[in-house]
């Protein structure tokens, strides 16, 4: 390009420019030759000087393309995956609703929902379908909310994994002998049999029940009640465990180890190793800090008192969809109902679940609850089971602090009640239970002792008896032999 000059330029006027011609007149008015060295400016203007320029034809407007920046790469695409939250609350009317509510408001939809509850104090285990992130700010939701006391996501980390299930299915006599097989085969019970059905009770981790549901589906699937998934972390090896200063103070052979002098039977240090003294003569602490150890002697109610009060057993079938346990469990928080026992599972047909649920009331006031639940568009069927005989059933698992000399103790205490060891390290160990409630009582009452490191209880489930036999009653009668 030619150096900037200083003087005037007067305009040419040319009807057709030739090939050595430049036109500028679309933007100066004046046509040049090529070759020349070129001076354009305005009256008292400087202009830019061209040297050498090569003709180009005018593009259109529309032909003009601008050159726009590469788009942004995409962020990389988290997995959803299955996440097991457990949440330590103290227990209250509508406490339920309102966890349910904060995963319905978000649109996530609850595969499952254990929950165990005593008198003052609740624990949930929840598993949802959703990618990490998000579920951080579901936590982060559930923190706040009033008289939760602790939230984990304990999917990241080793665990043991058990849920319940009572399948009802269609046993001809002459498949009689195959279900037996498959009884045996994974480790299931029969708890009721009629001349055409069998109810069957499994446990075990969430791929056992699919292999269970596939194998006995071919015989034909009457009904399914299943509780919510329970988990517990693996207990660690060595001083880094989290129990390891608890079972220190429980058995005085390991403070030789580890001293532990401020801590006593009934003062017994958290996972942190801080001391609490604990209530009641417990070997546990309650709170502060948080542990996660239901009390044993919260039951249900069994008999009518003088209120006429009763725990009454509901079964609902509903639909597999979000917002729809945050819908149910907002008909009992409304009308003042404590829930005293829930489990969420699927049902027998896709795309539905069942929720099994005790309440206590007389039974006019839970006669127009059952009225107020069948208006509800999304639930299908509600059975009041108290007046009938039915199976019930609950899962436990308990982690117990040990040592190498009551090991074996508490292994036959485990054998007496038919309870499983999941779980062993070098200072505890973890027992799996399936029964009533009154066993679930009986076993860790037998425990305290020793010292609870933690408990993970699953709500009741229950399927009506085909054969009409109700054990309940039988425990009155004496049989002479």
């Amino acid at each position: 390009m030619a150096a900037l000059s200083t003087h005037y330029f007067t305009p040419l006027h040319v009807r057709k420019p030739p090939r050595d011609v430049l036109d500028f007149s679309a933007t100066f008015g004046f046509l040049c030759p090529a070759s020349a060295d070129i001076t354009v400016r305005k009256p008292k203007k400087l202009a830019v000087v061209f040297a050498n320029a090569e003709y180009r034809k005018p593009k259109a407007q529309s032909e003009i393309t601008i050159p726009t920046p590469d788009p942004p790469l995409p962020a990389p695409r988290q997995k959803v995956r299955r996440h097991t939250i457990s949440v330590f609350v103290g227990d209250e009317s509508g406490m339920i609703n309102r966890i349910a509510g904060v995963f319905a408001r978000r649109g996530y939809n609850i595969e499952s929902l254990a929950v165990g509850l005593n008198k003052d104090k609740a624990l949930f285990t929840i598993v949802v379908l959703g990618t990490e992130t998000v579920l951080q700010n579901v936590v982060e939701q559930l923190r706040k909310l009033v008289n939760v006391l602790k939230v984990e996501d304990i999917s990241i980390e080793p665990q043991v994994e058990r849920e319940l299930m009572l399948i009802k299915i269609d046993a001809d006599p002459k498949f009689r002998a195959e279900v037996m097989w498959l009884v045996d085969i994974f480790r299931a019970k029969i708890v009721d049999i009629s001349d055409h059905s069998l109810t069957i009770e499994v446990t075990g981790d969430p791929g056992k029940m699919v292999a269970v549901h596939r194998n006995l589906s071919k015989f034909g699937i009457r009904e399914i009640a299943r509780t919510g998934k329970i988990a517990l972390r693996r207990e660690k090896m060595g001083e880094s465990a989290p129990f390891w200063r608890f079972s220190a103070a429980s058995y005085p052979d390991l403070e030789e180890v580890m001293p532990t002098a401020t801590i006593s039977r009934k003062t017994l240090g958290s996972c942190n190793g801080h001391a609490e003294s604990s209530v009641g003569g417990d070997v546990y602490p309650v709170e502060p800090p948080v542990s996660q150890v239901l009390d044993a002697h919260w039951g249900v109610l069994t008999d009518d008192d003088n209120s006429g009060i009763r725990s009454h057993t509901l079964s609902l079938l509903v639909n597999d969809a979000p917002g729809v346990l945050s819908i149910v469990t907002g008909v009992f928080a409304r009308r003042g109902y404590n829930i005293q026992s829930l489990a969420v599972g699927n049902a027998e047909v896709e795309g539905l679940s069942r929720i099994t649920t005790v309440v206590p009331g007389t039974d006019e006031s839970i006669g127009k609850l059952v009225q107020q639940l069948c208006k509800l568009v999304d639930l299908h069927e509600v059975k009041d089971l108290t007046q009938l005989p039915f199976a019930e059933r609950e899962l436990m698992l308990i982690k117990v602090a040990v040592n190498a000399a009551v090991r074996r103790t508490v292994l036959d205490i485990a054998s007496i009640f038919r309870a499983r060891a999941v779980d062993v390290s070098d200072h505890t160990i973890t027992l799996e239970l399936t029964g009533d409630l009154h066993k679930m009582v009986a076993l860790q009452r037998l425990l305290e002792p020793y010292g609870i490191c933690e408990v993970a209880r699953t709500g009741r489930v229950a399927l009506a008896r085909e054969s009409g036999v109700d054990s309940k009653y039988l425990r009155g009668y004496s049989f002479p032999f």
